[in-house]
């Protein structure tokens, strides 16, 4: 159960949180930011921020997990991608909060990072 269950959904989670770290904090920052303060707000950026997302890296692991029981690794990859961001930035666009400048870089990276974790999920879980 470990070997199959657990680990996958681990590493594939370190995946996850180390995917969005670099893209938010190393290419995408400023886009933020300034988003952020042209709003008159602060980015949120404090260590309880970066908690909850390691908590939804967690959960979209755990999704990804079981989505691949079911479809193969091209599937799992786009329905991940399309539940795990799509819907996100459907919100945060309609919040107002999501600096659509970011979505030519965001969209092949995110697709990437669930491409990664759906393939660390599927091999290691031998699938």
């Amino acid at each position: 159960m470990i070997k199959k269950t657990i680990l996958p959904i681990l590493l594939a989670t370190v995946w996850i949180s180390i995917s969005e770290f670099v893209r938010n904090e190393f290419f995408l920052k400023s886009y933020w930011t300034d988003h952020y303060e042209s709003m008159g707000l602060i980015f949120p950026s404090e260590p309880i921020n970066g908690a909850v997302w390691g908590i939804w890296s967690l959960c979209f692991a755990i999704g990804i997990y079981i989505i691949s029981q079911k479809f193969s690794l091209l599937q799992t990859t786009l329905l991940s991608w399309f539940v795990g961001f799509v819907l996100m930035w459907l919100v945060t666009g309609n919040m107002n909060v999501l600096p659509f400048g970011i979505l030519p870089f965001a969209i092949p990276l995110s697709i990437l990072e669930a491409f990664g974790a759906a393939f660390i999920i599927m091999k290691i879980a031998n699938r």
